[in-house]
């Protein structure tokens, strides 16, 4: 869980609402945009806890995710192995010691202003998880995706109690939906390129 302030400035940005239709396929061609070509070691980092209804978004994408059997991603964090505060020193350590130069795709909860609800955050850069709750934990990801659950400023543990598992759930559905196009997509690249090194 971060605040809705984002550690890359000067870097690309881009927000979307959960509820817009065609949400999915913006984000997905915008988190494309930012990926290296023919990158082989993509991860996603899905942080948060299922202890906490409105920091359950990352592993519920992770989850959702997982369902879909992505084949050019790896990920990390779901609700039944989740990436947290006491073990995401350990989970960074095995992605850097079982990925080449891999490249970091973080999702996490946010806290933001009360417009800002649904508004799912993605760009160039990193994200401080725990920030939200005065926890210090490592910068991570190459590029982030911030989804917005709740709003900042006062009690944020009881907000993040609080939160609408309604609005966490569609979230996650999106962002997971995006990721899987992702995939997709990066799957259809690398077997375009091997295909045409064959034929040569």
């Amino acid at each position: 869980m971060n605040f809705n302030r984002i550690l890359s400035r000067n870097k690309e940005e881009e927000r979307f609402y959960y509820l817009q239709e065609h949400t999915p396929d913006n984000l997905a061609t915008s988190l494309l945009q930012w990926i290296p070509r023919f990158k082989q070691n993509v991860i996603i980092l899905c942080i948060g806890t299922d202890r906490s209804t409105g920091d359950a978004l990352g592993p519920l994408v992770g989850t959702f995710l997982c369902e879909q059997k992505p084949s050019s991603l790896s990920v990390y964090g779901t609700l039944d192995h989740p990436v947290h505060a006491k073990n995401i020193h350990e989970h960074l350590t095995t992605i850097q010691q079982n990925h080449f130069n891999p490249f970091i795709i973080a999702v996490d909860a946010c806290l933001g202003k009360y417009s800002s609800i649904g508004t799912i955050i993605a760009g160039q850069g990193s994200l401080r998880p725990g920030a939200a709750v005065k926890k210090d934990l490592p910068e991570v990801g190459n590029v982030f995706i911030s989804g917005v659950v709740n709003i900042s400023g006062y009690m944020e543990y009881f907000v993040l109690q609080s939160t609408r598992l309604s609005i966490v759930m569609n979230m996650a559905k999106k962002i997971a939906c995006s990721l899987k196009q992702v995939d997709d997509r990066l799957t259809n690249r690398r077997y375009t390129k091997k295909h045409k090194k064959s034929a040569r």
